[in-house]
């Protein structure tokens, strides 16, 4: 290297901020308290020596504001407990990734207070003796839903999986699982010859995200998967002819993340239960995401309510609280009352089962619905529901807000989705503030990098921003990452 060369980089290195910079910085966005000076300050330093060694080797010097940025988020994502607010101007309703549902003013206070102190959870007041922590949910779900009975697990492949598992010990006439052998219902026993049978359609034999798929889900229930018909059409009498001793269950599967069109075929939920009842069977329904309220009245597609299953006379119905519910993550089973009694009394409902803040949480989410307030309460259907001039008004504020440092921004119509495996191929009419440039994942890049990241989506060469999923009090902390990202 020559002495110019040497003078040049060492110029560069002299760029990099100081080590009290960014400890400053890594103090003002509470790093510093939450993880602790010291480790602070070996992450200060590991950053400051890659920085240097990429300088002379001839790179150029960032710019001090890239490299506090880059430090914040690699703290921040290190961190203990690392999960962090965001705000998602994704349009995507139920986003996965972010946390799926968020919760309501009331719900949140709910699960505080119960974190916060001792509680009724298996608690009687007026008896001064313990008591049921199934009842604090029951109640709604069943007025709610027209059920006898309901329990509350962890999520919805876990109230499946319990589902036939409590089920298969025992036909709904009251026989033990082996086959003509007079017992009592629950009491777990292994059929002879074989492991007890549940029959499902091919066509419904989904994977429901992350690599879980139902078959692998329903095997570790202790019963045998029958597989009938094929993946666009089957009838009724499918299912009927792979009926054997050894069947205790018909299985229906909701396609809440894909649609299945053209030539298809398959036995409604009703055909099912007159099968059932006919061949002493129980009906599971797995309805995926679930909803209490009609979904067509908002312009979407017509999901089939909970309700309306229980109606149809499923002995189970299955379905999450986190989606369409708008609740904490729990997976909620609904239907006739000795059904839900096997599944309380099965083992695995102790090791499923929620705990205290989610069952507060989802106590207080069913009271929206019970006080028909869920439209105005809950952030999902608050999302739902927007009116697209209120959209095309926030956008067009955003839009005020940046135009002197994003000349080329523009508002451009487009979709929101509800997602988190919900109404496949639905989408709604909503209003986009756009920002047209020569780097969209840079750009993307700079809103996350911010106190409070801001996670968008690219379309047509420019970054998109939907206000649906902007909540209440987020917008300025939106406004000051898009200001800092277009000013950077």
């Amino acid at each position: 290297m020559s002495p110019t060369d040497r003078a040049d980089t060492s110029a560069e290195a002299r760029k990099l901020p100081r080590a009290d910079r960014l400890l400053e910085a890594a103090d003002r966005a509470g790093l510093v308290g939450r993880l602790g000076h010291a480790p602070v300050m070996e992450a200060i330093r590991d950053e400051l020596t890659r920085r240097r060694a990429a300088v002379l080797a001839g790179g150029p010097c960032p710019p001090a504001g890239e490299i506090e940025g880059a430090l914040l988020s690699r703290l921040a994502a290190e961190a203990p407990g690392a999960l962090r607010r965001v705000v998602n101007a994704t349009g995507v309703v139920i986003h996965t990734n972010l946390g799926r549902a968020p919760l309501s003013t009331a719900t949140g206070a709910a699960m505080a207070a119960a974190a916060e102190g001792y509680s009724t959870l298996e608690f009687d007041v007026e008896k001064g003796e313990r008591g049921d922590r199934h009842h604090h949910a029951a109640g709604a779900l069943c007025r709610l839903t027209g059920a006898e009975d309901a329990v509350a697990v962890n999520n919805c492949a876990a109230a499946v999986l319990l589902s036939l598992a409590a089920l298969s010990t025992a036909r709904p006439s009251g026989q033990q699982a082996g086959e003509g052998t007079p017992g009592v219902p629950g009491l777990p026993e292994v059929p002879a010859p074989g492991l007890p049978e549940v029959i499902v359609s091919r066509g419904q034999l989904v994977e429901i995200g992350g690599g879980f798929r139902i078959p692998d889900v329903l095997r570790r229930s202790g019963a045998a998967l029958v597989e009938v018909g094929t993946t666009n059409r089957t009838y009724l009498r499918d299912l009927e002819e792979a009926i054997t001793p050894r069947t205790r269950a018909l299985l229906s599967v909701h396609r809440s993340n894909f649609r299945l069109d053209g030539f298809v075929t398959e036995p409604s939920l009703g055909e099912l239960v007159a099968l059932a009842r006919r061949r002493d069977l129980w009906v599971v329904d797995d309805l995926g995401s679930g909803t209490l309220l009609p979904t067509a009245a908002f312009g979407l597609g017509a999901e089939p309510t909970v309700g309306e299953r229980v109606a149809a006379g499923a002995d189970l119905v299955c379905f999450s609280g986190d989606k369409l519910l708008g609740g904490p993550q729990a997976g909620l089973i609904v239907g006739r009352a000795g059904a839900v009694a096997l599944v309380k009394r099965h083992p695995l409902l102790r090791a499923l089962r929620l705990d205290k803040v989610a069952l507060a949480g989802l106590a207080a989410t069913l009271g929206s619905y019970e006080r028909g307030e869920a439209l105005r309460e809950l952030p999902v259907w608050r999302a739902i529901a927007r009116p697209l001039d209120e959209l095309e008004a926030t956008a067009r504020r955003w839009l005020a807000r940046v135009a002197g440092r994003a000349p080329q921004a523009e508002l451009r119509p487009g979709r929101s989705a509800v997602g988190g495996g919900t109404l496949p191929g639905e989408t709604l009419p909503t209003w986009l503030l756009a920002l047209p440039c020569h780097d969209p994942p840079a750009l993307l890049a700079a809103l996350r990098r911010g106190p409070t990241p801001v996670v968008a989506r690219i379309g047509d060469g420019a970054v998109l921003l939907d206000p649906r999923t902007v909540l209440d009090g987020e917008e300025e902390a939106l406004l000051a990452a898009l200001e800092a990202a277009l000013g950077g």
